[in-house]
């Protein structure tokens, strides 16, 4: 099978990122007092990283959504877990925001509002995923699946 592959960046989540982590390890060195909470908040700042900049593959092992910066964070999707693929718009406040969201029956990789590629699982939850060319992705998914079926 092609891999289909697509990278996906929310470059104001990545600068927020970076730009909080520097300041609140600044914080922690300067305010020893204060510390252990400027330490807290640098989770939010891994959260940011994290979140920010993704890559987008469907290959043999199924769909995996991985972190750019952060690449052991990923979530894979195997096909015997997908029962069909959909390519439609989507905004990020009816996916509960921006970065990783799970809601229920559903979860989420909302970087930006627009393409975005939705899988319905065989749990019958759904998962989506922003990103350019999900017509492609839901293509190269449902073939797949369409190629195991006829196995």
């Amino acid at each position: 099978m092609a891999v289909w592959s697509r990278t996906v960046v929310a470059g104001w989540m990545v600068a927020l990122g970076v730009v909080s982590a520097a300041g609140f390890a600044a914080a922690a060195v300067l305010v020893a007092s204060q510390r252990f909470v400027f330490l807290w908040l640098l989770a939010a700042s891994a959260a940011l990283l994290a979140t920010g900049a993704v890559r987008v593959t469907v290959d043999d092992r199924g769909v995996t959504v991985h972190a750019l910066l952060l690449p052991f964070l990923r979530r894979r999707i195997p096909f015997t877990r997908i029962r069909e693929a959909h390519a439609r718009p989507a905004r990020p406040m009816e996916l509960g925001g921006w970065g990783y969201r799970w809601m229920p029956g559903r979860t989420a990789v909302s970087l930006r509002a627009g393409d975005a590629l939705w899988l319905d699982l065989s749990n019958d939850k759904g998962f989506v995923v922003t990103v350019d060319d999900a017509a492609g992705a839901a293509e190269a998914v449902n073939q797949r699946l369409l190629r195991t079926m006829g196995k």
